[in-house]
This record gives C-alpha cells, structure tokens and sequence, in this order.
C-alpha cells in the first residue's frame, strides 16, 4: 500500500469516526433537551468539551498561540455558535434526528452560495442550479402537510445550518492567521460564556441521572471534533466531505432505536435531492481544484 493511498484510508476512517462521534453527540442533546431549555443544553455542551478541548489544545500548542488571535472574528463565531446551537436543540428536541440532518445538509449548499459575495469566490452558473435544486429539496421537506410543514423547528434547525455556514466561511479566512485549536478553545468558551448568561435566568438544576449524558456529550463532542481535522489534514475535502452524509444512516439507526421513529418517504425524496445537489457541488469543487492545479 503506497503512502498516499495509506493516508486516504486513514482520513476515510477518520471522517466517518467523526460523523459517528458527531450523531452520538446530537442524540444526547436530543435526550437533554427533553429536561432543559435549549440555552441550557448550548451550555452544558460547551462546557462539558471545553475541559478535553483545553488540554488539548494547550498540550499540541501551548498558551500562546490560544492567546495570539484574531478576537473579533473570533467574537463573531462565538455569537453565530450560540444561534446555532440553541436553535439546532430546539429543532432537534421536536423533530427526528434523520429530519433534522436532511434539512441541515443544506450548509454545503450555503457555503458555497456564500463563497462567492462574501470570500470573492467565483460561483458559476452550474453550481447555483445545483445550489435552487438542493432548497427544492428543502421545500419538499417542509412540505404542506406532515411533520415538516414550516414549522417553528425546521425553521431553526434551517437557521442553525445558515449560521454554520457563516461560521465556515469565518473558518476559512480565520485559518489564514489562527490555529486549528485557538478555533476550537474559543468556541467552547464563548458558547458556554454566551448560552449560559442567557439561560442563566431560567436554569433548571440538572438531575442526577443526567450527569452521565453531559459526561458523554464531552467525550463525543471532543473525539468528533478531533477525528474531523485529522480527516480534513490527512485527506483531499472532495474526498472526506461526501462522507458527512453518512450522518442520514446514524440518524435513522438512532431515531429507531432510541425513539421508535422512521422517516417517511417524503423525507427521504427531500434528504435525496439535498444530497445529490451537494454531492454535485463537491465534484464540480474538484473539477475546478484540478483545473487550477494541473
């Protein structure tokens, strides 16, 4: 096995250790949710990662490079971090897991839409087909009748997914300058600092029982977030990032096991087209890298 080959295997591994981590993760908030406002849960997600994500960070490179940062880009991801994770806990909480991933899966979509006005990015007229036919899909999921019907839920878990590609795209010119780590540090901290003054009024004492969940929420989160930059360093994104749709099996195998739910087969037409567009959109990206760097 060549070197490259063995690299790709690694990052392939790496990602769909990632989404596993991630669909875990998003389960436990779905079962907090269940006891906590959505404020809460955004807190108590933040800060039971931020103890694996510091000792990380500060033993891969050291204070200063936590310290040494862009802070109002920074800011920016704190606030957006705080949107998205209370409105994805209020979407998730009332919606299945497989719903919930099928109306997120259009962040790729929004990124790429976003590129362009706001990285200076060319978007041509191919992927912005690409980019109408995935909102189809949307629309197919929010459809007239059914659990999808615009409700409040799928609404925010739409929001949650347009503040996660604004943050991507702060991502993207944050990697000029920061660090993989200052990234993931600050976010914690401003997700838990952020969430927790605004949950603070109405904060309901956390259970007993539930304190092995919040331990869990930790470790997922952490290793998810781990095995995704491994993925992301070790492999080429249109190669890794097809993979995050995997995320649409854990949801369902989850969805059945934990609550006795299956998608309906409006759901799966609507995750279907999503998918393709994105998919579509990644190799269109690969077209272009190859076509830049022959």
């Amino acid at each position: 096995m060549t070197a490259i080959a063995s690299r790709q295997r690694r990052a392939i591994a790496s990602m769909l250790i990632a989404v596993l981590m991630f669909s875990m993760m998003d389960a436990l908030l779905k079962l907090l949710s269940e006891h906590y406002p959505p404020f809460q849960v955004a807190t108590l997600r933040g800060l039971s990662s931020l103890p694996f994500v510091l000792t990380w960070a500060l033993a891969s490179v050291g204070l200063r490079a936590l310290l040494r940062v862009r802070w109002p880009l920074h800011l920016l991801r704190g606030v957006l971090g705080v949107g998205m994770m209370a409105a994805f806990v209020y979407g998730v909480n009332r919606l299945p897991l497989s719903t919930t991933y099928s109306v997120f899966f259009i962040a790729p979509l929004l990124i790429t839409a976003l590129s362009g006005p706001i990285l200076g990015e060319r978007v041509g007229p191919r992927r912005w087909i690409a980019i109408g036919v995935g909102l189809l899909g949307v629309l197919v999921l929010l459809r007239p009748s059914g659990e999808g019907m615009l409700s409040t839920a799928a609404l925010a878990v739409a929001a949650a997914s347009l503040a996660y590609a604004v943050t991507a795209i702060t991502v993207r010119v944050l990697s000029r300058t920061d660090s993989t780590q200052s990234m993931m540090v600050w976010l914690m901290v401003m997700i838990s600092l952020g969430a927790g003054a605004l949950a603070w009024s109405g904060w309901v004492p956390v259970r007993g029982e539930d304190w092995w969940l919040i331990l869990g929420l930790g470790v997922a989160g952490s290793l998810g977030q781990y095995a995704i930059t491994e993925a992301f360093r070790l492999g080429e994104a249109s190669l890794i990032a097809p993979l995050e749709y995997t995320a649409l099996i854990w949801g369902v195998i989850l969805d059945l096991s934990l609550w006795g739910v299956l998608p309906d087969s409006i759901t799966w037409v609507g995750a279907a087209i999503i998918v393709a567009s994105g998919l579509y959109l990644l190799r269109r990206e690969r077209v272009h890298a190859e076509a830049e760097h022959p």
